[in-house]
């Protein structure tokens, strides 16, 4: 195994360096104008995954999977994470603006209102509407991203471990997380072998001579 040499992109990597910051601004701005509540992740995933096909499902995953491990919104968090990827920091601005914007533009011109309508049952029952609808758009968005957690046993173990211990015991999700986090880590760690370690430690300490040499001169 060469560690030096580097991996061959996917083709969605080949492609991500041509797209545009504007198209990135407008997909993201597109799902921040018509998504509800949370299910923002599954417009995320309808347009970046099937439209766009900028990723794949297991490249969307691991954005999703990163930005939970992160304090902040998940949505913002993935924007950040999807628009460096690709287009670097100007695709990361551009992802967080479009999404941010409709939201902002909306909510501010609710809030003017809400005071006066608030006490409105229509209103409340279309809140209540929407609310329901985001439930069932990231249960979708769970069930097709998930489906294979939910056929492997020590997944399930670490789902029903989490479900238990914050919706029926209580406990704090800051506890469970700092609990069954390094658990499940702990699980999942890489197999090495021994080879493997011992080409890896060659190949890093003779990375790290080389760039003292550099610095040296």
């Amino acid at each position: 195994m060469d560690l030096a040499k580097p991996l061959s992109p996917t083709p969605n990597e080949r492609t991500a360096h041509r797209v545009q910051v504007g198209a990135i601004f407008k997909t993201f701005f597109t799902a921040g104008a018509i998504s509800f509540g949370g299910g923002v992740v599954a417009y995320l995933r309808e347009y970046l995954v099937h439209q766009q096909q900028w990723l794949d499902d297991d490249s969307f995953l691991d954005a999703l999977e990163l930005s939970e491990t992160l304090p902040g919104l998940n949505s913002v968090n993935m924007s950040v994470i999807i628009g460096d990827r690709l287009r670097g920091v100007a695709g990361a601005a551009a992802a967080v603006a479009g999404l941010l914007l409709p939201g902002m533009a909306v909510m501010m011109t609710l809030g003017v209102l809400w005071s006066q309508q608030r006490h409105n049952p229509h209103l409340r029952a279309v809140l209540i509407g929407v609310a329901a609808s985001a439930v069932g758009l990231l249960t979708t968005v769970t069930l097709q991203l998930g489906h294979r957690q939910f056929t492997r046993a020590a997944d399930l173990l670490f789902i029903v471990a989490t479900f238990v211990a914050v919706s029926l015991l209580k406990i704090s999700l800051v506890i469970a997380l700092l609990t069954l986090g390094p658990l499940a880590i702990w699980y999942y760690r890489p197999a090495t072998h021994g080879s493997e370690t011992a080409h890896l430690f060659l190949h890093l300490r003779e990375r790290f001579h080389s760039h003292r040499a550099h610095w040296r001169h």
